[in-house]
């Protein structure tokens, strides 16, 4: 991550923790609010042990190009194919 990326990710987490504590201070000890303020612990956990990463170089994916021709369909390729939502399969289409 980039040093704005953590930046953001601290902010965010910052505003996280004001939110849960204010519900800790409307619901008490609930056991969703207990949840949330852990959730919020392993999150700033999670961002400390981010920041003292090394990033791992990005890594260009070859992308395979299909071509597909504009030339028509041979009509023999569908033939005794079922047309969905057409009136289904027919044996004899003349």
């Amino acid at each position: 991550m980039s040093t704005t990326e953590l930046s953001e990710l601290r902010r965010t987490i910052g505003q996280l923790r004001q939110c849960v504590g204010a519900l800790r201070a409307r619901y008490g000890e609930a056991p969703a609010v207990r949840r949330l303020v852990n959730d919020v612990e392993r999150l700033d956990i999670d961002a400390i042990d981010l920041d003292q990463m090394v990033p791992v170089p990005t890594q260009a994916r070859p992308v395979d190009v299909v071509p597909v021709p504009d030339t028509p369909y041979d009509p023999a390729l569908w033939e005794g194919a079922d047309d969905e939502g057409v009136g289904g399969y027919q044996r004899d289409q003349r």
